[in-house]
């Protein structure tokens, strides 16, 4: 099954958006001048970060839906990337759900490509922004099943709200829709592990009108109160693995966690 929110807002070129500028840094080619700008200025190491951000991802869905975890809502989708989650997920759970947020028109364009899963289960895509939980929760409680447990996917996402747009409230509201059980799967750029990369990296993106919030570890440890954190804990993305091989050793300055309602 697969639904999706109609006609695509107008795509604005003239302001760099975070999921053109991400998917260039993964090397895409749905982008435009302005966020090719930005990621051309940004150090090299932030198109690791984004590869190493997306590897997480990967991992730990897989292994979600190994513990039998067959519904995601994952909230700042960005522009597909093969593999995309439904296509992890389905690949261990046929019958998994996913519903896909994101707040760029131009992922609404590509909506058909993770709208494709396979039959048994059902897939949705919602245009709306994390600033706005009641509209992203009422869409997807058509595909979601509120009453089982429910995978947050918040990926690379909350360092684009700023402590002034109540980043912790935003998601406590999120997870207090979701039943016990559920899970809650983010990353999130550091600001303490390579600070004067991260300052370099804030500051270019600010040049392109992008306004970024990185956290140290104190700060995005706060995302997961209340929750028990999946063990190796809240670690780097290139630290977190479960099962198979362990990722290649590299330095990443990207906090990863998943974390379990209780």
């Amino acid at each position: 099954m697969t639904t999706g929110t109609p006609g695509p807002r107008q795509i604005d070129t003239s302001t760099a958006h975070p999921a053109r500028v991400y998917d260039w840094l993964l090397g895409g080619k749905d982008n435009y001048p302005v966020d090719e700008a930005v990621g051309e200025r940004l150090p090299a190491e932030a198109a690791a970060g984004a590869r190493q951000n997306r590897a997480f991802m990967n991992r730990a869905v897989a292994w979600l839906a190994a513990q039998g975890i067959d519904q995601f809502l994952d909230i700042g989708t960005g522009i597909p990337t093969e593999p995309n989650l439904h296509q992890i997920v389905q690949r261990i759970v046929p019958t998994a759900r996913i519903v896909y947020t994101d707040n760029d028109p131009i992922v609404l364009r590509h909506a058909e490509a993770l709208l494709v899963g396979r039959p048994e289960g059902a897939t949705q895509y919602v245009e709306a922004d994390v600033r706005d939980p009641a509209a992203i929760i009422k869409n997807a409680r058509q595909t979601l099943d509120f009453d089982r447990p429910i995978a947050l996917s918040l990926i690379a996402l909350m360092h684009f709200i700023n402590d002034d747009q109540d980043p912790y409230g935003l998601v406590s509201n999120l997870l207090a829709t979701l039943p016990p059980g559920s899970y809650l799967v983010l990353s999130h750029a550091s600001s303490d592990i390579f600070p004067e990369l991260s300052a370099q990296v804030t500051a270019e993106y600010a040049k392109g009108g992008i306004k970024l919030g990185f956290r140290d570890r104190a700060g995005v440890e706060r995302f997961f109160e209340g929750l028990e954190l999946v063990e190796p804990g809240l670690v780097t993305a290139t630290e977190w693995f479960k099962d198979g091989d362990a990722p290649a050793p590299e330095g990443s300055g990207i906090y990863a966690g998943v974390a379990r309602l209780p």
